[in-house]
């Protein structure tokens, strides 16, 4: 069965978990589960989509979101109480060649753009624009997933991912991220592992 767990600081975040519109079963101080199967809107994204669809297991976490935040991966890491190795960030970056691709690497490193150009056939990189990134990937800034893309770009994820269990990436939606194995990560996106981090 397909679940999302939900992670609630408090009554009241418990409170706005329920406008998932599915009922809630308290597994544990703060945790929260619940079917989305059939789910609304609010939770399906392309990305949950893609998977499902391609029966690749998987789970998804949602969590309240801090509006007033840009740094959306330490967000998540935070808010689900997770360790930030576990946590990927997805950046959209655009070569010399004029072509756009996809890093994925840990929240708590920085992207070496040397490194991503060198891997993607290039010379030089440099972060996208904010709309030349959701507009390719058909996501908003800070929701951004490599899964399940508008348009299907070259995607490198940092080869610490190789040596883990499972990782978590954005689901295409601030506030949620999906659980899986680097393997499938790297099976639905075609990735390959490089050394991205400075």
């Amino acid at each position: 069965m397909d679940c999302i767990i939900i992670r609630a600081r408090d009554k009241d975040d418990a409170c706005e978990c329920q406008d998932f519109g599915h009922p809630l079963t308290i597994l544990g101080s703060g945790l929260h589960r619940t079917s989305i199967h059939g789910a609304n809107q609010l939770t399906m994204t392309p990305a949950i989509d893609t998977l499902k669809r391609l029966g690749i297991a998987h789970r998804v976490h949602a969590y309240h979101h801090d509006p007033g935040t840009t740094a959306y991966g330490q967000d998540a890491s935070d808010q689900l109480g997770l360790d930030p190795a576990l946590v990927f960030k997805t950046l959209v970056v655009s070569l010399d060649t004029k072509t756009l691709v996809v890093a994925v690497l840990p929240v708590s490193r920085q992207l070496s753009l040397k490194a991503l150009a060198k891997a993607a056939g290039g010379k030089k990189a440099t972060m996208a624009e904010k709309a030349q990134a959701e507009r390719s990937t058909g996501y908003l800034l800070g929701g951004i997933s490599p899964i399940g893309q508008k348009r299907r770009l070259d995607t490198f994820v940092d080869h610490s991912a190789e040596a883990l269990d499972r990782l978590f990436i954005s689901a295409g939606r601030r506030g949620l991220e999906i659980e899986l194995s680097p393997a499938d990560l790297q099976r639905v996106t075609n990735a390959r592992f490089y050394d991205l981090v400075s």
